[in-house]
């Protein structure tokens, strides 16, 4: 058995495909990491496999077609973008933005933290425009985390989603 080990990331990397990706094979393989600090990294700590491990799943991607990476690597995937008002009654301009292939299972999750949101309104959108729309629409905002923000007016921020999306192609 070897013993020497390869960072997930490398392994990404060598074989062309997403991390996340690689992650969801590891777990379909059985397959366990283990985590070590890196400096590289900051001192953060990075997962790594065995070089036996990475074999299997370089075994894995040659033996297979693969669908599945479709939703890691496809930025045209299809869905909507939303606008949700995370506290109604007592925060009303806390919002969080974001893309969603299914906007009840997307709102189902958010309702275990904010119980009390709501989506104020979605339009239609691909992947690939997630990024460039959150930056778009959040202008003067206050940045709370990564997606979620807070404005004087959330009708303002409403307004900037219809203009934006207004410029998309159907």
């Amino acid at each position: 058995m070897n013993n020497e080990i390869i960072s997930v990331i490398d392994v990404a990397k060598n074989l062309g495909k997403q991390k996340a990706h690689v992650f969801k094979i590891l777990g379909r393989l059985s397959i366990e990491t283990v985590k070590e600090r890196c400096n590289d990294a900051r001192g953060q700590k990075i997962a790594y496999i065995t070089t036996d491990d990475y074999n299997r799943i370089r075994e894995h991607f040659a033996g297979t077609e693969d669908d599945s990476e479709a939703s890691f690597t496809q930025p045209d995937i299809g869905g909507v973008f939303y606008l949700i008002q995370l506290e109604p009654e007592h925060d009303p301009g806390r919002f969080k933005l974001g893309f969603a292939t299914n906007i009840e299972e997307r709102l189902r999750s958010h309702k275990t933290a904010a119980p009390f949101s709501k989506v104020l309104k979605t339009w239609p959108c691909k992947l690939l425009w997630e990024k460039t729309a959150i930056e778009s629409v959040s202008q003067d905002c206050d940045r709370l985390h990564t997606e979620v923000f807070r404005s004087e007016s959330i009708d303002e921020v409403q307004s900037r989603c219809e203009q934006f999306f207004k410029l998309t192609p159907k």
